[in-house]
């Protein structure tokens, strides 16, 4: 489990800010409950719980 300061990712960062809102459409009308919140907790309750510690432990410099 990481504590403290993140590595900022400069390729993930691009590829988050570039990802269409047509690709974000489609996956919305085709797969039930894509992009609301809280499913996480029903498709992987372990991956879920790690990522709520990570984000609470860890922090970023930018944003």
């Amino acid at each position: 489990m990481k504590f403290g300061l993140r590595k900022p990712s400069l390729k993930r960062s691009f590829k988050a800010r570039t990802t269409g809102k047509l690709k974000r459409k489609i996956k919305k009308m085709l797969i039930p409950g894509y992009g609301k919140k809280g499913t996480g907790w029903l498709k992987n309750p372990k991956k879920a719980l790690y990522n709520k510690i990570y984000n609470k432990t860890s922090f970023k410099l930018f944003r």
